[in-house]
């Protein structure tokens, strides 16, 4: 079931107990030198919808939210982004208007890494004013993680930035979109976690072209079994929550 291609009626008979809203969240911004803007949007988004054609009797799922938290990333231009604080309350807003349409069950599916601390938050707040409600946010790259490392060449084993991985991924569903005379080994990126500590830099100050990691090693066929991957682990993992009540 789609949201956006859903009449009011056909809305409204959807079961509000059983059903399961899903929002996928991603961004509009720099991927390196090689990568499209909108790579976040169109990994989340086929995620989210094979996902949804694998369950289409238990999961309705809404239009993907492709404006991002992604002011991190304004110093290489190439960037769309709400204050951080303002996308926070943009998805606290959304959930807000499936929830008080009745639905009970709502699970953010996110496709970028700086949008983990505003879902989380924004599921915080709504908590104690839906006490009763199932409240869920995951990354894609969180739930298949096993699946995503297995592929893997590089020392990184999961989703980082216009990487190995999301490069594979946009190889395998938008091809024409890579530039890959622009790959380089871009592994002189700066950690944001170090010796347990976390450093608040933006991506400028953390790396030396926009990207991360080993892209140079991505292949259209790995990017074809990671998708696979993700789309099996996601379906079953979501799955098992529509089994609970």
């Amino acid at each position: 079931m789609k949201f956006i291609e859903m009449t009011a009626v056909e809305l409204k008979n959807v079961p509000r107990e059983d059903t399961l809203v899903v929002l996928p969240i991603a961004a509009v911004e720099q991927h390196g030198p090689h990568m499209p803007t909108g790579t976040d949007h169109f990994i989340c988004t086929a995620v989210a919808e094979a996902v949804e054609q694998n369950l289409p009797e238990s999961l309705l799922l809404l239009p993907t939210q492709w404006l991002g938290a992604s002011q991190h990333h304004l110093r290489w231009g190439a960037t769309l982004t709400p204050r951080v604080e303002n996308y926070e309350t943009l998805l606290y807003e959304i959930c807000e208007s499936v929830l008080n349409d009745g639905f009970q069950r709502i699970l953010i599916l996110n496709g970028h890494g700086g949008n983990i601390g505003p879902m989380q938050t924004a599921l915080r707040r709504l908590q104690v004013h839906y006490p009763n409600c199932q409240l869920l946010a995951a990354s894609y790259w969180s739930i298949a993680e096993q699946e995503i490392a297995a592929l893997m060449e590089g020392e990184c084993k999961t989703v980082g930035h216009a990487c190995e991985a999301e490069t594979s991924l946009i190889m395998h569903l938008r091809p024409e979109l890579v530039h890959t005379s622009k790959i380089e080994n871009f592994s002189d990126y700066e950690l944001d976690m170090v010796d347990g500590v976390y450093h608040c830099r933006d991506m400028y100050q953390r790396t030396s072209a926009g990207a991360t990691g080993r892209p140079d090693l991505a292949t259209p066929e790995k990017g074809a079994q990671m998708f696979s991957g993700i789309v099996a682990r996601v379906t079953e993992v979501i799955a098992s929550l529509t089994e609970v009540h």
